[in-house]
């Protein structure tokens, strides 16, 4: 009879270790994988051109033209700020770079009409 009383315990107390160990599992919070990759200019809303971006603080803005690398040089605070709050994860500038703010222009915007 014992035994069977000793069972019925050791039976409950695992499943109730069981049950809070997946509670607590459930409450965790969970890494945000929900972020985005920056395919849009932040200034005209087109596609993006990989060659042409501002380094600030750390983080790569791209535009999609020349023009809009100066709008950006010019508050580019607000623009991290901006994506960011869309959920877009901004590239981190290579840590080749010596400038913590250099904007490449390697591009002309001749063929970039707004």
């Amino acid at each position: 009879m014992n035994k069977k009383i000793m069972l019925t315990v050791a039976a409950v107390g695992i499943f109730f270790l069981i049950g809070n160990l997946s509670a607590e599992e459930a409450v965790k919070p969970q890494p945000a994988t929900d972020k985005k990759v920056q395919t849009v200019c932040p200034v005209q809303g087109e596609a993006i051109d990989k060659s042409l971006f501002v380094d600030y603080q750390g983080k790569r803005i791209y535009v999609c033209c020349a023009e809009c690398i100066e709008k950006v040089k010019a508050d580019p605070a607000k623009y991290v700020k901006e994506l960011e709050a869309k959920g877009i994860a901004l590239e981190a500038t290579p840590k080749d770079k010596t400038s913590a703010e250099t904007p490449k222009t390697e591009k002309k915007a001749a063929d970039h009409q707004h």
